[in-house]
């Protein structure tokens, strides 16, 4: 006899298995990131479809059998509709999976975590918020929960030195733990140069102050530097992960 097992759920992803099947990754309330078989689930006429789908909110019900678990209900929670009227916010939609879904291995809930999902699919959803906003959505998301994965930098004081920064000649190194000064700089080989523009949205990001991130007049180039930073920051916790 198999226990059933029930939870809330965002759905972030979904692999076609055989000719019917799919496998879906859920990040849930009460056991955190799960795989989970939908048997027959491509079938018309599969009453778990309605419940089922990418970016959808749902009540789940599953079985752990021997090797995996299998879906057995899924009921429609909120679909976040505006969220797919928008092809920028489906792509970050999908680059918040993408993150969510290589730097979770094991099945462990959190709060913070499903707290931070429900506030950006919230977001995303809303229909006043401007395409322009979407981008910096993602490093809201991405710095915040990487701060909860416990690789927090530091972003105030030198990481080697532990004195005050200063506006100029600061770099970044993930290998020492954050911000370095420009005297501890010329020591350290894997480092890049950020801007004192881009220290400063980064510290708004991780104090999660939308309010105060959403007014910021981010020009091209502190969001280009955003990008550099970010993505250099997250290969190479990827990196350590392995």
């Amino acid at each position: 006899m198999f226990t059933h097992y029930r939870t809330q759920g965002f759905i972030v992803r979904k692999i076609n298995l055989g000719e019917t099947d799919q496998l879906l990754t859920i990040y849930t309330k009460d056991f955190g990131k799960l795989e989970v078989l939908g048997r027959a689930i491509r079938k018309t006429s599969s009453k778990l479809r309605s419940g089922a789908e990418i970016f959808y909110l749902s009540e789940i019900e599953f079985i752990q059998g021997k090797t995996h678990k299998t879906l057995t209900d899924a009921i429609l929670i909120d679909k976040f509709k505006n969220l797919r009227k928008s092809l920028k916010r489906l792509a970050t939609a999908y680059k918040i999976s993408e993150v969510l879904d290589a730097m979770l291995k094991g099945q462990e809930s959190d709060e913070e975590i499903w707290g931070l999902l429900s506030e950006i699919f919230e977001k995303l959803n809303n229909p006043r918020m401007p395409n322009t906003e979407y981008p910096i959505l993602y490093y809201y998301f991405l710095w915040n929960f990487i701060s909860i994965l416990g690789y927090q930098q530091e972003f105030y004081l030198c990481s080697l030195c532990r004195k005050k920064l200063t506006p100029e000649n600061i770099f970044f190194s993930p290998g020492e733990g954050g911000l370095i000064c420009n005297i501890c700089g010329t020591s350290i080989q894997q480092v890049k140069e950020i801007g004192p523009n881009t220290v400063k949205i980064l510290r708004i990001i991780l104090k999660k102050d939308w309010p105060t991130f959403k007014k910021l007049k981010i020009k091209p180039e502190d969001l280009k530097s955003l990008k550099i930073i970010s993505d250099y920051y997250f290969s190479e916790i990827l990196e350590q992960s392995k």
